[in-house]
């Protein structure tokens, strides 16, 4: 399931924005508003939240990843308009390692275009662009990530086909995303942090509480692990796998372009 619907007398399917159900052609400005507003914020407010944990997360991810070191590599990172993914790709890559960053959300792109400064000229490029429709050439590029974005994708089973479709055969699909937390008193500890201390941290440190409820929320209407990797695999990837980490609070999904 994709996390959208049709209802009996609709004439537009439905998808989940938080726990609401809204119109599937409401979502995206929804979204976009939430990351138009938390833009400044978002890597500060993603060490309060993790407690820094998305730093090591983020760092297995590239390890899973090993951009190569010795030929040229063409990487796209999705929903990762301030660069953070990026940056750390271009760093474990060789030289000739390219990555293009792609965002819906331009306020995103204009933070990591800023940090990026001249750092990486003629090796990073910043572009807007939609998950579902990607503007970019079928079998372009030697791997895609996307790292908790694609629960805010409206339609995620075209997202997957867009991202199979730029890859080349034996490129890597690579998805970072919060999980289902498979340990019963961890789960009870995670649920009271994410429902009562997150959407405070956003009131008080971004001043938007109502942002960091709709991604608290967002979390838990995203598939299980099992159910998502029926959806990569539907989108055409093989070999399809997940990885939990910290007791299931995230997990990393693999799946690989063979033709």
């Amino acid at each position: 399931m994709s996390g959208t619907d049709a209802r009996a007398g609709d004439t537009e399917a439905t998808a989940d924005f938080g726990y609401e159900r809204v119109r599937l052609s409401e979502k995206q400005a929804r979204v976009d508003d939430v990351f138009r507003s938390v833009a400044r914020r978002y890597d500060l407010m993603n060490d309060l939240m993790s407690g820094g944990l998305h730093r090591v997360w983020k760092s297995h991810l590239i390890s899973m990843l090993r951009p190569s070191r010795t030929r040229p590599y063409r990487h796209l990172d999705v929903a990762g308009g301030t660069g953070d993914i990026a940056f750390r790709t271009l760093e474990a890559g060789g030289p000739e390692t390219h990555v293009t960053v792609l965002d819906i959300n331009e306020a995103m792109l204009r933070v990591g275009a800023e940090r990026a400064g001249h750092k990486y000229d003629g090796r990073i490029d910043f572009v807007t662009g939609n998950a579902e429709s990607l503007p970019l050439p079928a079998g372009h590029f030697d791997s895609y990530t996307i790292a908790f974005g694609i629960r805010n994708v409206p339609r995620i089973d075209v997202a997957l086909r867009e991202a199979h479709r730029v890859l080349k055969p034996g490129g890597r699909f690579l998805c970072l995303e919060f999980s289902r937390v498979d340990l019963p008193v961890l789960e009870k500890i995670y649920d009271a942090y994410s429902f009562h201390v997150i959407p405070r941290i956003g009131e008080r440190v971004a001043g938007d509480r109502d942002s960091y409820q709709y991604l608290v929320e967002s979390i838990r209407k995203f598939p299980s692990p099992d159910a998502f990797a029926r959806m990569i695999e539907a989108a055409g990837f093989a070999h399809v796998s997940h990885r939990r980490l910290s007791g299931g609070i995230v997990a990393i999904h693999s799946g690989w372009k063979i033709s």
